[in-house]
């Protein structure tokens, strides 16, 4: 290899470096914090993660066209989830008033971006839009319904699973796990991912004091949605054929990119949640927002 074509290789990495310390430090500010500013952070980040899928399921061959309807679905989403978050118990001089109608809000964006998909990709449009939506939401309930442990065990399940998935499948390769959809995933990437996981929920148990069968069955699950969650992101690039979700984040691609497999695992806790009829899933961590 030439000193040329070496030096290319690594000609985006002070760019790809800068951008997820940038990343990291945006997302770890959002997951610790609370309140209106998580709603006007979680908000911020629907709309952007809206925008790109509008634009991926919208025309693509009407480039002026569909960024206009994208970046309107958008800023509408994003408008939406801030008003179902925060105007249904929201106090004016000191009155607490119940506006429930706000919980119907994000309908508007939803219709907007079902007019506005290419038939094919209507159906993939509601449905990621659903679970975009959710996975905000479930960011909230946990940060607030259940408390700052339980993020931290979330997204770190997610981010350990595929430090472990990465290095496992470069490692050992083997049978792909879902080649049709996500070709470079294996299932031994997969497993260690899950193995990742439980050994990072049995080291912070450890750490905070506390054992809870019920949680260390449950990392595994929650690591396997964060996987889930980006293979469903790769399926719908193939489908549209893209290889980014958008170049918002330079040499990182997408928002979406970069939050498909966290938007997997707050979604899959906010589904466990409801599946036990709004009990609150504690882990034995203590039951606050601080």
């Amino acid at each position: 290899m030439t000193g040329g074509a070496a030096k290319g290789n690594w000609a985006d990495l002070k760019t790809r470096v800068v951008s997820g310390v940038v990343l990291a430090a945006l997302g770890i500010g959002l997951l610790i914090s609370t309140g209106i500013v998580l709603r006007i952070g979680l908000s911020v980040l629907v709309g952007l993660m809206i925008w790109e899928l509008a634009r991926l399921t919208g025309h693509l061959d009407q480039h002026a066209r569909n960024e206009r309807h994208a970046r309107l679905t958008g800023a509408l989403a994003g408008l939406a989830f801030a008003g179902a978050t925060l105007l249904p118990n929201a106090q004016i001089g000191g009155v607490l008033y119940s506006m429930r109608w706000a919980y119907a809000l994000p309908l508007l964006p939803l219709v907007l971006g079902w007019r506005g998909s290419v038939a094919r990709n209507r159906w993939p449009f509601a449905l990621f839009f659903i679970g975009i939506m959710g996975a905000a939401a479930g960011i909230a309930f946990a940060r607030e319904g259940i408390g700052l442990e339980a993020v931290i065990w979330i997204a770190g399940v997610v981010v350990i699973s595929d430090i472990m998935g990465y290095f496992a499948g470069r490692a050992f390769g083997g049978p792909k796990f879902w080649p049709a959809i996500s070709p470079k995933k294996t299932w031994s990437g997969t497993v260690a991912g899950w193995i990742g996981a439980l050994v990072f929920t049995i080291i912070l148990q450890m750490i905070v004091g506390r054992l809870d069968l019920v949680q260390v069955l449950l990392a595994p699950v929650i690591a396997l949605a964060g996987q889930m969650g980006d293979i469903a992101e790769s399926w719908l690039k193939r489908r549209v054929g893209v290889k980014d979700s958008s170049d918002l984040i330079p040499g990182h691609g997408g928002v979406m990119d970069r939050f498909d497999a966290m938007a997997g695992a707050f979604l899959a806790m906010m589904l466990i949640s409801l599946a036990i009829a709004g009990y609150l899933l504690t882990f034995d961590f203590p039951v606050s927002g601080g």
